[in-house]
């Protein structure tokens, strides 16, 4: 059996890949990774690290024509300012609408798309890291468990039946990802998270605040910082 990791070199989809590959075997697990018209590599950089550290196939997909017409914050051609502010904090001022961060249905489109060189590559899994605390408050509806049971159903049958969407943090906090990860020698040094593209994180963006706090709950010093 092969796997298929939607794979962008942050805390979440590095400790998917980690998983895809304790199960199946670097062999049979193919990293994607898809630019989407984001303000900074950085995350692709990191990707390429990780990558070459497991020593897995890497497939590059270019999205970003079709968020041309997004004025999302994370995009390059928005001149939006990113929030330095947690995602809690975002929440309370959006009442119930997504965050200025979200990317419109950039997972269904991503999931979409990796089924079809799933299909193409012998795959019949398809690992994607959306955990509840981005789901929380709708801040990134496509991250909710109702989101992943319909397109993983939808991917199912349109398919043939031949692949799934594995979320195995659907349900969990991103303290518990970094737990997981943790637990299999996830290489985070390696990661990027900040929607900044700066020579270092920049410590106040919302995925900056998440990625802090996990590892503290896990009572350790984020390695990326070391």
């Amino acid at each position: 059996m092969k796997a298929m990791v939607l794979f962008s070199g942050g805390i979440d989809s590095t400790t998917c890949l980690g998983m895809a590959v304790e199960k199946y075997g670097p062999e049979n697990v193919i990293a994607l990774s898809i630019a989407y018209g984001q303000k900074h590599t950085k995350e692709i950089e990191a990707s390429d690290k990780i990558v070459k550290y497991y020593n897995v196939e890497h497939i590059y997909l270019d999205l970003a024509k079709i968020f041309q017409y997004s004025d999302c914050s994370l995009l390059s051609h928005s001149d939006k300012e990113i929030p330095k502010e947690s995602y809690n904090d975002q929440i309370k001022s959006t009442n119930g609408s997504p965050v200025s961060t979200y990317v419109p249905f950039r997972n269904g489109l991503f999931l979409s798309s990796a089924a079809s060189i799933a299909l193409s590559k012998g795959c019949s899994e398809i690992y994607y890291g959306a955990h509840a605390d981005d789901a929380a408050g709708s801040a990134y509806p496509d991250c909710s468990s109702d989101f992943n049971n319909a397109i993983n159903e939808a991917i199912y049958l349109g398919s043939g039946k031949q692949i799934k969407v594995v979320a195995p943090f659907i349900n969990a906090t991103k303290d518990q990802v970094v737990k997981k990860g943790l637990e299999i020698n996830v290489p985070y040094k390696y990661t990027w998270s900040c929607y900044e593209g700066g020579e270092k994180p920049c410590g106040k963006c919302g995925t900056c605040i998440d990625r802090a706090k996990a590892f503290e709950l896990n009572g350790i010093k984020d390695p990326a910082m070391e």
